[in-house]
């Protein structure tokens, strides 16, 4: 079994610290430039989704319109719920 010595501890430290300065000081450097791309992918995403929508829901409207007219020259028909029954008071 290997004990540790005094100096391996400081090294590791000190290879911790500079990964963590080097990770830092790159997130500051790439991290705007990737949250940007991210907002504008999402953006053109959300652009795209709504313009398919719209698009979809303006041939149904269109497709709606041609239905109702052709089915307004047939009577609708009505729901019976049930029977009306007229109830009087007993004095």
């Amino acid at each position: 079994m290997e004990m540790a010595s005094f100096s391996g501890v400081i090294e590791t430290i000190f290879y911790i610290l500079a990964f963590y300065y080097i990770f830092k000081f790159l997130a500051r450097l790439f991290l705007p430039i990737m949250v940007k791309k991210v907002v504008e992918k999402a953006g053109e995403n959300f652009q795209r989704q709504y313009q398919s929508t719209y698009q979809s829901n303006a041939t149904q409207q269109q497709d709606e319109f041609v239905n109702t007219t052709s089915q307004s020259n047939k009577p609708r028909e009505t729901k019976k719920v049930g029977e009306y029954i007229d109830y009087e008071e007993i004095d």
